[in-house]
């Protein structure tokens, strides 16, 4: 196949905007039938264009290598046939989901026989500025899709060949069942002032949703005049208590947990950051965890009650320093924080956390004084932080996972992506 050049590279990014927003009039009263047709037609071109996608990945790739960019950052690129897989699946399983566009959501009848109801509706425009992550370049564009809303999306440079040939299927297959090319745009000129505009165009633009790290979210909350949806940075943490590793069984869970939530993608939000015991929980445990960790390339270090346990235990690691607590690592790091119980590692992540939190206990009051106290979009309790996911929660996917409190919270998907308005049905009926 042929990729045809972006024509949205032609427009300026308020052009862009105006055609986002004809783009999303349209999308918003579409038959939920053929959005989803859409979408499968999406999900057949990304397999059926596999060897496309991946070759331009593949030169983002090599040229991030080239440009000495993080390994954390380039393992989050790397798009692979079964990645690719992956991301085609979602979009299925996204065309599987409930429409929220319409959802009645409160109905009365008032005393002068006026019908009133709150429906769902979809934000509008969006706008998604992300790094590194060419598969929420698709994310993002099948649940603006589904929930009624076109999308400008600017990745970062990293991303460009990837985004600009995804982007062009998309837009494609979208067209073939009636979908207007301007409800999924990509910014591909890598000049930040591009990204500047985009934040300023509150008149076209509803929502901007940023998707990197702590520069990024800052850069949006501090230069934007559209509404920003902040998530996605946070520090992760898991307590172990005591109770959980009394036996054999508890420890070999407990390793399973704590090696899942920091090896599986630990380039990935929801990674492990921080691991809190308790001196119980660490002279029952803890060795025995650090070593699995180590065999599996993780650096770990400790405080000082933390490295005593394992040193006395012939375990070597190096000590922590201040920065490596409260900081999201992204990388094969851990760190070791030993606390009092349940009310000081409560305490310590109040400080820290606020994205994803765990707790490993047998004790069900402790449970739920965790579940209950624990201010955080996620909280989880005896499994892995790498839950903290859209599409392992259910959702499809996810746009992003916001730590903020107002509108959405957590992984954001096709509820998230859409507000109320209140529709007043009469008879004639006059205010007095």
């Amino acid at each position: 196949m042929t990729i045809a050049t972006d024509p949205s590279q032609t427009l300026t990014v308020r052009q862009m905007a105006e055609a986002a927003r004809r783009a999303g009039r349209r999308l918003g009263v579409l038959p939920t039938g053929q959005k989803n047709a859409a979408l499968l037609e999406v999900a057949a071109s990304l397999r059926q264009n596999a060897a496309e996608i991946l070759e331009a990945n593949a030169l983002d790739v090599q040229a991030a290598h080239e440009a000495g960019l993080p390994e954390s950052l380039i393992d989050r690129l790397t798009l692979s046939p079964a990645r690719l897989e992956a991301v085609a699946a979602d979009v299925e399983h996204v065309a599987t989901l409930s429409d929220p566009v319409g959802e009645t959501l409160e109905r009365a009848v008032r005393p002068n026989g006026l019908n009133v109801m709150k429906r769902r509706v979809p934000l509008g425009v969006l706008g998604v500025i992300y790094e590194a992550r060419p598969n929420v370049t698709v994310d993002v564009a099948t649940l603006a899709v589904k929930s009624g809303n076109a999308v400008i999306l600017r990745g970062g440079r990293e991303t460009a060949r990837s985004n600009e040939v995804l982007v062009s299927l998309i837009a494609a297959a979208l067209e073939q069942h009636g979908i207007p090319a301007g409800a999924v745009q990509v910014i591909t000129d890598p000049n930040r002032a591009r990204m500047l505009e985009l934040l300023r165009l509150d008149d076209l633009v509803d929502a901007v949703i940023p998707r990197g790290g702590a520069g990024l979210h800052r850069f949006c909350v501090e230069n934007a005049t559209v509404p920003v949806i902040v998530g996605g940075v946070g520090v992760v943490q898991l307590y172990l208590d005591e109770s959980y590793v009394q036996d054999a069984p508890g420890v070999r869970s407990a390793i399973r947990i704590i090696h899942n939530s920091k090896v599986q993608r630990p380039s990935a939000c929801n990674a492990l950051d921080t691991l809190l015991v308790t001196p119980a929980s660490a002279r029952l445990a803890l060795p025995q965890i650090v070593q699995e960790l180590q065999a599996a390339g993780v650096d770990v270090v400790a405080d000082a009650p933390s490295l005593e346990v394992l040193r006395s235990a012939g375990v070597h690691v190096q000590p922590a320093q201040p920065a490596d607590f409260g900081t999201e690592f992204l990388a094969l790091k851990l760190s070791v924080h030993m606390v009092a119980g349940l009310d000081a590692a409560m305490d310590y992540i109040a400080a820290h956390g606020g994205h994803t939190d765990a707790v490993l206990t047998r004790d069900q009051a402790q449970a739920d004084i965790f579940v209950q106290g624990v201010d955080s979009a996620a909280v989880i309790v005896n499994a892995s932080t790498r839950f903290n996911d859209g599409g392992q929660l259910g959702l499809g996917a996810e746009v992003a996972v916001s730590t903020q409190k107002l509108h959405a919270r957590g992984p954001m998907a096709l509820y998230e992506l859409t507000t109320t308005k209140w529709v007043v049905l009469g008879e004639g009926q006059v205010r007095g």
